[in-house]
């Protein structure tokens, strides 16, 4: 059973950097797609990168592409991001899947979740 904790969350003005964190039970990506999807009030829960093959292929979506950076190391998945806009408001969950060989953005694929951390622009 994977476990996975999310932290780094704040508020920040447009135009700032925060960096968010993910703690797993563990050294799960050679064997696990690990991802970052946000939510934002009153909308659909949606991926925003996802890195797997043990690390060495990335996924952004064009919204975040250039500003925000995926990242691990042992048992850690980080989300960098900079240039912060409003729009980037939402609560931010890490999730996995148990494939490390196919990425995707689509909650109904993953299986693991954390508990969400909050990122606030404004």
């Amino acid at each position: 059973h994977v476990q996975l904790v999310e932290s780094g969350g704040g508020s920040v003005q447009p135009g700032g950097s925060l960096r968010l964190s993910c703690a797993a039970s563990g050294n799960i990506f050679n064997t696990h797609c690990v991802a970052w999807f946000r939510q934002a009030p009153g909308k659909e829960r949606k991926g925003v990168a996802a890195i797997y093959i043990g690390g060495s292929c990335i996924f952004y979506v064009d919204s975040v592409k250039g500003r925000f950076t995926i990242s691990k190391d042992e048992n850690t998945l980080y989300l960098q991001m900079n240039s912060l806009r409003p729009e980037d408001t939402a609560m931010y969950y890490c999730a996995a899947h148990p494939n490390a060989f196919w990425y995707s953005l689509s909650i109904d694929d993953y299986q693991y979740w954390g508990q969400g951390t909050q990122v606030t622009v404004s």
